[in-house]
Order: structure tokens, then C-alpha cells, then sequence
């Protein structure tokens, strides 16, 4: 099969993107549901069961019933912060958007939409013409209609929702059409029409969302649908010996550099020309997808040199996340190594100096299976701060029992997604490690 660029999608980085280092933090606690570890203006609190994308992934973590928790703001000062009394988070301090989108065209003939691909996540739901005229009149969003596409096919009685703690969901209905990415079309892929939205998504820049996890964890009832990669491989659209995907997450703030800009997605084969670059083998590592993610063991990190211990830890490559989160353990290790980092109560995140050179900060590397990964330099810092101090990559992952490792790990990778195998591969990407005396935010 040829693989001269038909399989390979253009990642472009949406320059409406805000970095704010508690605001990704924050939308991180609602999408995995986890409870904080340290201390901050942000907790879970009791509230009914509600069924879905984010709390949803959870209890599939757990394997067991739960009680889910809504997200709310902690108001007084931190000493007092344990007696305060709570509220519903306010929708401004959440950062719902995504940095990556990537080109779709669905239905005949095809319409052009930009979702994120999340390797979290196994739905496939778009902005469509269902949706009431004046979320359809939101700026910046291209809108499916199904009206106007020949192949499209509704799947009657089949719905999906996805929501968060604060009350925040977008749902709809399902019907089936061609989706073509990159030059490979998908026929009769279950595609999932938003008809109705909650404010907070109508604000995000994108049209929707591509789900690259596996298929046992979609939303739609009453009878899950088939991924988008699923589709490929059961219409042979990729060959049996390339079962697989994978991500090449550039740098946002290169996006004009070809070396450091450059992202994309390939479908059914590997781009060997990014393996070549760095001078190594795939390294793989088998997969757990029993809970639906692209698990692997993860049992050590190392900063500096000095060995962290995790026997036993795991962790999951998700592209929708934009930070890396890991144990406290881990975290301490890696800004006890930063001169002047401290953890920030308001923040709720580790934070250190802005005016840190290359040289002070320490090398990283999170383990995948039996090798170390090194996280690039630059992407130890992730945003401003304020006061003169920059939001760390590297966060804590609290109560979740697992490390979820986002944009902040993945960039220092080119990533493998072996679907047909049940691995996940990496080669490090070459070092575009630049000076970080000069302002990067």
C-alpha cells in the first residue's frame, strides 16, 4: 500500500489556544474526576451519579460503582480554606480548548471540519446543523449538515452525551457517513451530531472531537459504535501488518520551524523519515486496554540522573491532555532539582522562575516500559504565572491511580499507536531545546 502522504493529516495548532496553567489544570480534574492531593482553591464535591464522558472514564478505572463529584471553588485564604464553604466552578476558570486540530471531511459531498484527535477518548462527535440557530451562529465554527450530504444515514434511537461536574455537556444523536482524513475515507463511520451545548463548548475554538482510544469506552447507547480506527482496520483501509496510528506533536511556539512545528497524524504506516531522525529503534511496550486507554507500566523516572522508584505504576498516552501528570513523589523530585520552584496554593501547580536559563533546569525522563523518555526541556514550562514565574508541565496527578501523560510528555516523542498488536512504540524526537533565558511566553 502506497504511503505517500495519503494516510498522513497536517496538525494545525489553533492560535486562539490561551495557555493558563490552572485553567488546564482545572479542566484536567473534571475530565478524569480525580480528587487533589495538595492543597488549592480547587475540590470535589459530593453530588448524584451522572453518566458520561469524564467521570464515566473513571469509574471504568475503578471497575466499580462511585459516586461522582462536582468540581467547586474553595473560597478564603488557604489556612481556611478546609472550612470554606464551596460553589459551582465558575465557567471562566476552566480551559475547555485544544491546542492541536486536525482537517476532517465528512459526507458527500465532503464537508471540512477541525476536531481534536484524543487518544482519550473513544467518541466522534461534531457541531452539526441540530444544534439551535444561535449556538450555530457561534464565530470561528464550521457546522456539519447532514441534510446536504447524500451518504448520510441516521441511526435511529442511538444517542450520546458527554458531561462534566459543573454541569457543562454537549449531546445529540448518531447517523452514519464517510469520513476522510488525510486522503483515507472511512466509509459508514458512526459519526455524532451535538444538538444540544452547554455554553462552555460553544466558546472553544474547533468543531469537534476524533476519539483514538478504544472502542469499549464510547458513550453512544444503546449500542456503542465502531472508532473511527476500528472502521479502518475492519475495511482493510490500512494494511494487517500496519494496524496502527501515530502522533507527531510539534512545538506550538515553532509552529513556522519544520523541525520543531511539524505535527501530524499518520494512518496504517509509520513515517520513517522521523525515525531515522533520531538515530534509535522503536521502542515498544505492550498495551493494557482492559479500561479502554493506551496503558503501559511506567516503573521509574529519573531527574538528573537520580533514579525515582514507581514499582508498579502505570501510565496512559492521551493526547487530549495538555499537561503530564504525575505522583507527588515524582513531582517533588522534579522541581526540588529547579532553583526557586515552590508549589503555588493559587495556582494549584508547581511553578518556578521565568528567568530560569537551559542549564538549570534538570533532564527529565518518565519511564515507557523498560526505557526512559526525556522530556524536552522547554516543555518543563508550560505557561505565565505571574509574579515573575512560570506554570511547570509537570503536574500532580492526586487521587488518580494512574499517570496521565498529555502534550508535555508526548512532544518529546514521535508516538506509535499499534492497535492490531496491542503496543505502543517511541522513538525520541531530535532535541529543539532552545535558550529559556529569552521569554518564551
Amino acid at each position: 500500500m502506497s504511503t505517500q502522504g495519503f494516510f498522513k493529516i497536517k496538525v494545525v495548532p489553533n492560535s486562539n489556544y490561551q495557555h493558563s496553567g490552572l485553567k488546564s489544570y482545572v479542566y484536567l480534574l473534571q475530565k478524569w474526576g480525580f480528587q487533589p492531593t495538595l492543597p488549592g482553591p480547587y475540590v470535589h464535591i459530593d453530588k448524584v451519579v451522572r453518566q458520561g464522558f469524564g467521570f464515566g472514564f473513571l469509574k471504568k478505572v475503578i471497575g466499580k460503582t462511585r459516586t461522582d463529584s462536582a468540581l467547586a471553588k474553595k473560597e478564603g485564604p488557604e489556612e481556611a480554606a478546609a472550612k470554606a464553604e464551596t460553589r459551582e466552578v465558575p465557567t471562566q476558570d476552566i480551559q475547555y480548548d485544544s491546542i492541536y486540530l486536525s482537517e476532517v471531511y465528512i459526507g458527500t459531498p465532503p464537508q471540512r471540519l477541525l476536531l481534536d484527535f484524543d487518544t482519550g477518548s473513544a467518541d466522534t462527535w461534531v457541531w452539526s446543523t441540530e444544534l439551535p440557530s444561535n449556538i450555530q451562529k457561534a464565530a470561528g465554527h464550521s457546522i456539519f449538515n447532514p441534510k446536504k450530504s447524500s451518504t448520510f444515514k441516521p441511526m435511529k434511537n442511538s444517542t450520546w452525551q458527554i458531561s462534566y461536574g459543573d454541569s457543562s455537556s454537549a449531546s445529540g444523536i448518531v447517523g452514519i457517513d464517510n469520513v476522510t482524513m488525510g486522503g483515507l475515507t472511512v466509509n459508514n463511520q458512526a459519526v455524532q451530531l451535538a444538538n444540544k451545548m452547554s455554553s462552555e463548548f460553544v466558546k472553544v475554538t474547533g468543531d469537534g472531537l476524533l476519539g483514538l482510544a478504544w472502542g469499549h469506552i464510547n458513550t453512544v447507547t444503546p449500542k456503542q459504535v465502531a472508532t473511527p480506527v476500528a472502521n479502518m482496520i475492519a475495511q482493510a483501509n490500512i494494511p494487517k501488518s500496519a494496524e496502527l496510528f501515530t502522533a507527531y506533536l510539534g512545538s506550538w511556539r515553532d509552529a513556522d520551524d519544520e523541525d520543531k512545528g511539524e505535527s501530524f497524524y499518520t494512518f496504517g504506516y509509520i513515517d520513517e523519515k522521523n525515525v531515522k531522525k533520531s538515530g534509535e529503534e522503536i521502542y515498544w511496550t505492550p498495551v493494557d486496554n482492559s479500561q479502554g486507554f493506551w496503558m503501559f507500566d511506567s516503573p521509574s523516572a529519573t531527574v538528573n540522573g537520580r533514579v525515582v522508584q514507581r514499582k508498579g505504576n502505570t501510565a496512559i498516552a492521551d493526547t487530549g491532555t495538555t499537561l503530564a501528570l504525575v505522583s507527588d513523589e515524582t513531582c517533588r523530585a522534579i522541581y526540588d532539582a529547579i532553583p526557586g520552584a515552590s508549589y503555588d496554593y493559587f495556582n494549584q501547580g508547581y511553578v518556578y522562575p521565568a528567568n530560569t536559563t537551559e542549564d538549570q533546569l534538570p533532564t527529565v525522563t518518565l519511564a515507557v516500559g523498560g526505557k526512559q523518555f526525556t522530556i524536552q526541556k522547554e516543555d518543563l514550562g508550560f505557561a505565565d504565572a505571574g509574579n515573575g514565574m512560570i506554570y511547570g508541565g509537570i503536574q500532580s496527578r492526586g487521587t488518580m491511580p494512574f499517570d496521565i501523560l498529555g502534550d508535555t510528555f508526548l512532544k518529546g516523542m514521535y508516538a506509535i499507536f499499534d492497535q492490531g498488536n496491542k503496543r505502543f512504540g517511541a522513538v525520541k524526537r531530535i532535541d529543539t531545546t532552545t535558550n529559556l533565558a529569552a521569554p518564551i511566553f
